[in-house]
């Protein structure tokens, strides 16, 4: 896993830039956002790939997990991918409402990513 680092005026943003999945699980949510938080880092982006497909199933709550965690920390997350093949309406629902904040975002892109973080 590398980190590249973007600014927004005056905040560091972390980029996960990985080949493999980075969050398996809950504790892996949390460590990642230990990690980069430790390192200087105030928000994270991260792409879709780098999440267990498990994440998107809003039945085992690893999804709502994870996010409270960073809301409470206030850290903010961008996640980056296509979620269209997603049939599951809650996670759409889920995907607007979350996307109405500033401390979780969900976009197709590194611009929007940066545009929604500097929100």
């Amino acid at each position: 896993m590398d980190i590249r680092p973007h600014k927004i005026n005056d905040t560091e943003v972390a980029e996960i830039i990985s080949d493999e999945i980075v969050i398996q699980n809950i504790e892996d949510g949390l460590d990642l956002m230990g990690n980069v938080y430790y390192q200087g880092f105030d928000k994270i982006i991260i792409h879709q790939k780098n999440i267990t497909p498990d994440f998107f199933d809003l039945k085992n709550k690893m999804a709502g997990e994870i996010l409270q965690k960073f809301s409470n920390y206030r850290v903010s997350l961008v996640i980056i991918g296509d979620f269209s093949p997603f049939e599951s309406k809650s996670l759409h629902h889920f995907i607007f409402e979350s996307n109405k904040g500033k401390h979780v975002n969900f976009v197709d892109s590194i611009e929007d990513a940066l545009n929604a973080l500097s929100r």
